[in-house]
């Protein structure tokens, strides 16, 4: 059996991604990651944090081997050191990005998995970048795309999308458009069906304001932009409910009736969400033209280096990104 080849960027060198990329070794699953890293940080620390790993240089003729982790060499423009962030190593990290994007467009991996990065660094380098969502979209030259964030609960899986993302909180209600929602609907509706293989996706959309606007009292939001968008989708087949007071949408009864939640800004959705399944969540990139995946979780500086950081975001990214590469169906 011929596995797929997911490549796995690991994220910015002084944070805990080279560790917990080194943990692969120990995935079980039937694809075969390819770690994108510089070979030599990789080794410091895996000497670090105590681990007797094999690693060898990527070679995609070489039959696939659970002893080792193939890396794929990418260099450092300086040593890192664990917890101390440097700008010289931000093109790095864009660098790893790229070579992984460019693997999905041609055919050389199936799908992309990315460590944790460290916006302020990257940006402290001169180079403006708002995250990995809106990165990868603008070198894909896709107009939009949707960052979910995905878990599993004791209550099932638990799927929230965002209508907007990294922007001022006092920028959302702006930004905010029926034009925006309406696309963002039709490509989320669109990816469960074709990267999650949901026939006919339930969508819960949440309200802006609280209470949902209370009928305009609390904010006309709910009025004049969500509910014309969903009556026109609805109209058009899609299975859309809402727009629901958002402190009563996170409910198990509630969530039970979707199969995913649109959120309208960043905080309103994933601070419920990484509540219920940090350390096990997972970012996908909805839209894209490759199959992307993410860690749920940041750079954790103080834990690079230690031996303590616990993979579990990772490996559930890793088995994600598989299962949609292998056209697996999810769990309901």
């Amino acid at each position: 059996m011929i596995l797929p080849l997911i490549a796995v960027t690991s994220g910015e060198p002084s944070g805990i991604g080279p560790d917990l990329c080194l943990r692969l070794a120990e995935y079980a699953g039937t694809a075969r990651p390819v770690i994108l890293a510089d070979r030599a940080l990789l080794r410091e620390r895996a000497a670090a944090i105590g681990l007797q790993v094999g690693l060898r240089d990527f070679r995609p003729e070489i039959a696939a081997d659970r002893g080792c982790l193939d890396v794929l060499h990418v260099p450092l423009a300086k040593p890192a050191v664990a917890g101390s962030l440097d700008p010289a190593n931000a093109p790095y990290v864009l660098a790893m990005l790229d070579r992984a994007l460019a693997g999905c467009r041609s055919g050389e991996f199936a799908a992309m998995v990315t460590g944790p990065v460290h916006k302020g660094v990257i940006n402290a380098a001169g180079v403006h970048f708002t995250g990995h969502t809106e990165y990868l979209a603008e070198r894909t030259g896709t107009p939009l795309v949707v960052m979910m964030l995905a878990g599993s609960t004791g209550h099932g899986p638990l799927r929230v999308a965002l209508a907007t993302t990294h922007l001022p909180l006092k920028e959302a209600p702006a930004a905010i458009t029926p034009d925006l929602l309406e696309r963002t609907l039709r490509i989320l509706d669109a990816d469960l069906r074709e990267k999650y293989g949901l026939a006919t996706p339930r969508i819960l959309v949440a309200g802006l304001n609280p209470h949902a606007g209370e009928g305009g009292c609390l904010g006309t939001e709910e009025i004049e932009v969500i509910a014309p968008v969903l009556e026109t989708l609805r109209a058009q087949g899609m299975l859309l409910s809402g727009p629901h007071p958002a402190d009563t949408l996170f409910t198990p009864p509630r969530l039970a009736q979707g199969d995913a939640v649109l959120a309208m800004y960043h905080d309103q959705g994933l601070t419920v969400l990484k509540y219920a399944t940090f350390g096990h969540g997972i970012n996908v990139t909805l839209g894209l033209p490759v199959i992307r995946t993410s860690v749920d979780h940041g750079t954790a500086l103080e834990l690079a280096g230690t031996g303590r950081a616990d993979p579990g975001s990772l490996f559930a990214a890793l088995a994600e990104a598989e299962r949609m590469a292998l056209g697996k169906r999810p769990v309901r």
